[in-house]
């Protein structure tokens, strides 16, 4: 197995075990984001629930939930609406857009990698493939037209289409999951830009029909319609 591996490394011109790098680091990368956002989205969650239960004007609580959340992405939201909480309702939205921005490169860590994983390592096994062919129709032209070069330079070429192979097997993963990524950070910045606003009202709101009830059931309970309270 090794042996061959390293025929096939030979014969890409050395391109193959980059690509291996490649996709450790690809696999790596995306270990470390599943974790990472799986712990974000899941804080977040947990801190809209507290936050719905938080009676309006409450510094205390929302000091709590500073000191609670400690560590968390979401932390800053209200630790910057607490450090501006004698200011007005919209010098507290710049102030925790400011926090939120700062976060941001958090969001987008590494997915770069991902990126650069979907152009790069088709362009490499391209290029490795090309490079087996050469050698390949090499020997074809230095051995003559006899039946034994014929299939060297078959056998030749089909172990360069390794090379093709790997680098689509490597951009078809990092492209699944940058999407997924993608998509995974529009939701945190959603959940940031949630919670921010349940901040601002628990500190400049009056209160409301949902007040003291959890969101999902805040969320989940019923509309009476208006022509059920009217008599005929």
């Amino acid at each position: 197995m090794l042996n061959k591996f390293i025929e096939l490394s030979i014969l890409s011109g050395g391109l193959l075990p980059l690509m291996a790098v490649l996709l450790l680091v690809t696999l790596a990368v995306i270990v470390e984001r599943l974790y990472f956002y799986h712990r974000v989205l899941q804080s977040g969650l947990a801190m809209e629930h507290d936050l719905q239960l938080v009676e309006y004007q409450n510094v205390d609580k929302l000091e709590q939930l500073a000191a609670h959340y400690d560590g968390s992405l979401q932390r800053s939201i209200i630790s910057s609406a607490l450090a501006s909480r004698g200011q007005n309702a919209e010098t507290m939205e710049r102030h925790i857009d400011e926090a939120i921005m700062w976060q941001m490169p958090k969001i987008d860590k590494h997915v770069w990698v991902l990126d650069s994983s979907v152009t790069l390592a088709p362009l490499m096994g391209l290029l490795g493939t090309i490079i087996g062919m050469v050698h390949a129709f090499g020997i074809l032209g230095t051995s003559g037209a006899g039946g034994t070069a014929s299939q060297m330079v078959t056998g030749g070429i089909a172990e360069a289409l390794v090379a093709t192979g790997v680098g689509l097997l490597i951009a078809i993963i990092a492209v699944a999951f940058l999407n997924y990524f993608n998509k995974r950070g529009r939701l945190a910045l959603h959940q940031m830009e949630q919670l921010k606003v349940m901040v601002i009202n628990r500190l400049h709101g009056g209160g409301s029909a949902h007040h003291g009830v959890p969101v999902r059931e805040a969320h989940a309970s019923t509309v009476t319609p208006i022509s059920a309270g009217r008599k005929p």
